[in-house]
């Protein structure tokens, strides 16, 4: 019997917590207005940040190739520079261990296909394109699925025990806790 992969361990695994992501988006109501937009943003350049404090990592670096065509922050503060925001409120960066931290980094790169959902709504309701208010959510150059593809082949090449595919779920459900906390203060962040 052929054993499950990782990637489909972990899209299994979540499922739950990709629907609660769902759930809290659409309470959100994020692109009713250009503010709550903007609060979207904040909380997505937030996550990016702790996100791409995780591709420093050299174990990290030895399992994903090509970290350097991803993360979004930098796309996401100048969205927030043309919505007339700074970010304000001072972030620490969570100490994540690895490979937990390869689960977070799965909780950002499954947001990113998501976000071809969520593009074409910011351009329905708020005008907003690729060059203008919604660049973190515009596809990377290759495309969504092909850099996906890539990231989950080289989660399932890197040969993980059972106990180490563990934590990376185990990562991946706190990387959605942690965007999900981010959501559900859509309103008041800084």
């Amino acid at each position: 019997m052929q054993k499950e992969t990782l990637s489909l361990r972990l899209k299994s695994e979540t499922a739950s917590e990709h629907e609660r992501m769902y759930q809290l988006m659409h309470a959100a109501n994020v692109f009713s207005t250009k503010e709550k937009y903007t609060q979207f943003t904040l909380s997505q350049y937030y996550f990016q940040k702790q996100i791409e404090h995780l591709f420093l990592n050299p174990k990290v670096m030895a399992i994903i190739p090509d970290l350097d065509t991803r993360g979004r922050s930098d796309l996401a503060l100048l969205d927030l520079k043309y919505l007339g925001v700074t970010p304000q409120t001072p972030y620490s960066l969570k100490e994540i261990d690895y490979p937990q931290a390869l689960g977070w980094i799965y909780v950002s790169e499954g947001s990113t296909l998501g976000a071809a959902f969520l593009f074409k709504e910011a351009q329905k309701m708020l005008g907003f394109n690729e060059n203008l208010g919604a660049r973190n959510l515009a596809a990377y150059p290759e495309g969504r699925m092909k850099v996906w593809k890539r990231f989950t082949q080289a989660l399932n090449d890197a040969s993980f025990s059972i106990e180490q595919q563990n934590l990376v779920i185990q990562g991946a459900l706190e990387g959605f806790e942690y965007f999900g906390e981010l959501l559900q203060c859509i309103g008041s962040l800084e």
